[in-house]
C-alpha cells in the first residue's frame, strides 16, 4: 500500500505548533516511506474564517521545511485543496447516504433542539439527537419529508448512526478503541445552510485523495468512530487512524493562547532557528533513541516511527527549546550568523565590517541563546561603556588595586602584537610577579574594557577591541575613577 497522507488545518488563524507538530509527524511519516504529503484547508466553518489565515499557515509551513508532493492545477498555478471549493462533491455524497437509507432529513429549529437537551437531562439521559421523536423523516415519513422540503422548509441531513452496533478501529498510537453505537449522536453531515460539516467533508475528501493514513491530534479522537461508521456507510475502507498525544505546559495544562506564545510566528520573531524548532517539535512525544536529543531533519526522516510515539501527554518546554536553539547557535557557520544579524547591527547604528562581526559572534556564541542577542549582550564591542556595574566596582576597586592595574597595564602596552596568546602570556607572568590571583587582578580589567561583571574570554574580547580601543576605555577610567574607590 502506498503511503498518502495530509495535513488538513482550518483557516481560523496562526498555525498553532500542536499543528506543526502534526504537519511535521505527516511529513516524516510519508518521507520515510517513500510516500506523498497533500495540503487540505479546511474552510467548510465559515463562521470561523480568518482573512489572510491561509496564507499565513502556508507561509509558517515553508518557513519550517515543510513542503507538499501534490495540489490541484488552479489555471497554472498550484496551491493547496480547498474544501469550500468542492462543495458540489458534499452534497452528492450526502444524497448518496440519503438514498441509501444511512442518513436522514431533519428539521428541528434550534429551539425545539435546546427542549430536547433540557428534557433529557432533566430525565438523567446524556444529551443524543433521538430521530424517533423529533422532526425527522423518521417521524415524518417519506411523503411529508418530501413535502417539507419543497416548500422551502430548512432542514439539516444527519448521520443514521447504527445504535444496536460497537464500533472498533486499531489506532497505530493507542491500539484497539471500542465504541457502542447508542453512545454516538446523529451526528449533521449537511447543515441548514447547505454547507457540510467538517465530519462528511473530511471523510469524502480523504477517500477520494486516496489517504491512506490519518495523522491528527488527540481532540479528533472521540470523532473517528463516527468516521469509521461513515466509511462503512459510504461502503469505503477507512484509512488508518493515529491520534497524537495532547501538548502541555509546564503545570501539565494543554498548551494554550493564555499561557504563552503557541502561534509558530511567534517563535520565528523571537528567533528561533527553524533546525531547532523543528528538531524540538519531532521530540514533543517521539523519540528515536531516548540517549540523542539534537537531530537533523535526514535523521528525523530516517528514524521516524508512529509505534514509538508515546501515549501520554508531552510537556511544552520553552527551557528545552531555548537550550535546543542555543546548540544549533555554536553549530552555525560565523558568517551565516554575521549575515543574519548584519541589518539589526546596521538598525542599531553599529558601522562594522563583517569580519569584525564574526569574531564578537565568536566570542559570545557560548553565552547567548539567539544570535539577535548578540548586539545588547555585546553593547561595549561596538560601542563606547554606558555605564560601570557599581556593587562589582566597589567590591574589587581599591587602591592596591589600582596600583596593580596600571602596572599590568603598563606591561601590555609594550605588546606590539595584541592577541590572546601573547596577552596570556604577560597576564599569567604578572601575577606570579605580584604574588595575586587571576580573579582579583583581572576582574577589575574586565569592569574597565567592558563595564560588566561577566561575559566572554576577558582576554579575548581585548584582543579582538584591539589595543588602541582597549587603552582607550583603561585611560578614561582611571581619569574618571583614579583615588575613587566607592560609589
Amino acid at each position: 500500500m502506498s503511503v498518502r497522507v495530509r495535513f488538513a488545518p482550518s483557516p481560523t488563524g496562526y498555525l498553532h505548533v500542536g499543528g506543526l507538530r502534526t504537519a511535521l509527524y505527516n511529513y516524516l511519516f510519508a518521507k520515510h516511506n517513500n510516500g506523498k504529503m497533500i495540503l487540505r484547508i479546511e474552510d467548510t466553518d465559515r463562521t470561523r474564517f480568518v482573512e489572510n489565515a491561509q496564507e499565513n499557515l502556508v507561509k509558517s509551513l515553508l518557513w519550517a521545511g515543510i513542503d507538499f508532493d501534490e495540489s490541484p492545477d488552479k489555471g497554472g498555478e498550484f496551491g493547496p485543496y480547498v474544501q469550500s471549493e468542492r462543495f458540489e462533491m458534499y452534497k452528492q455524497s450526502a444524497q448518496i447516504l440519503v438514498d441509501n437509507g444511512n442518513a436522514y432529513y431533519a428539521f428541528d429549529t434550534s429551539e425545539e433542539i435546546d427542549a430536547m437537551r433540557q428534557r433529557q437531562q432533566a430525565a438523567g439521559v446524556a444529551p443524543r439527537y433521538d430521530r424517533t421523536t423529533m422532526k425527522s423523516q423518521y417521524t415524518l415519513g417519506d411523503e411529508a419529508t418530501k413535502q417539507l422540503i419543497a416548500d422551502g422548509n430548512a432542514y439539516v441531513i444527519r448521520l443514521k448512526v447504527p445504535q444496536d452496533e460497537v464500533i472498533r478501529f486499531k489506532d497505530i498510537i493507542r491500539g484497539e478503541v471500542v465504541v457502542n453505537g447508542k453512545e454516538i449522536d446523529d451526528q449533521i453531515l449537511v447543515k441548514s445552510d447547505g454547507f457540510p460539516t467538517y465530519h462528511l467533508a473530511n471523510v469524502v475528501d480523504d477517500h477520494h485523495m486516496q489517504i491512506s493514513h490519518v495523522i491528527r491530534g488527540e481532540e479528533w479522537l472521540p470523532s473517528t468512530p463516527k468516521h469509521v461508521i461513515l466509511y462503512k456507510a459510504f461502503g469505503w475502507e477507512h484509512p488508518e487512524f493515529a491520534h497524537l498525544p495532547l501538548l502541555l505546559n509546564d503545570s501539565k495544562i494543554k498548551l494554550s493562547k493564555r499561557h504563552g506564545d503557541v502561534a509558530v510566528e511567534d517563535f520565528i520573531t523571537k528567533g528561533f532557528f527553524k533546525e531547532a524548532f523543528v528538531n524540538f517539535i519531532a521530540l514533543l512525544g517521539w523519540n528515536p533513541t531516548g540517549d540523542q536529543e539534537i537531530f537533523s531533519i535526514d535523521e528525523l526522516i530516517k528514524s521516524f516511527n508512529l509505534e514509538k510515539v508515546n501515549k501520554a501527554g508531552a510537556v511544552f518546554d520553552r527551557r528545552k527549546l531555548d537550550w535546543m536553539n542555543s546548540q544549533y547557535l555554536r553549530s552555525k557557520p560565523l558568517n551565516e550568523l554575521a549575515n543574519r544579524i548584519l541589518p539589526l547591527i546596521k538598525e542599531k547604528g553599529y558601522n562594522v565590517e563583517i569580519e569584525y562581526l564574526e569574531k564578537v559572534i565568536n566570542l559570545v556564541k557560548e553565552r547567548i541563546t539567539f544570535a539577535e542577542e548578540v548586539p545588547d549582550f555585546a553593547y561595549y564591542m561596538f560601542e563606547d561603556i554606558k555605564e560601570y556595574e557599581v556593587d562589582y566596582f566597589n567590591k574589587f576597586w581599591n587602591e592596591n588595586t589600582e596600583k596593580l592595574i596600571k602596572g599590568l597595564f603598563d606591561k601590555y602596552d609594550k605588546l606590539d602584537v595584541f592577541e590572546h596568546d601573547a596577552l596570556e602570556v604577560i597576564t599569567k607572568d604578572y601575577i606570579a610577579e605580584t604574588n595575586t590571583k587571576f580573579g582579583p587582578l583581572m576582574n577589575p580589567v574586565r569592569l574597565i574594557v567592558t563595564g560588566k561583571s561577566v561575559g566572554a574570554s576577558l582576554l579575548d574580547t581585548m584582543a579582538i577591541l584591539g589595543k588602541d580601543k582597549t587603552f582607550e576605555r583603561f585611560n578614561y577610567f582611571i581619569s574618571k575613577y583614579s583615588g575613587v574607590y566607592s560609589l
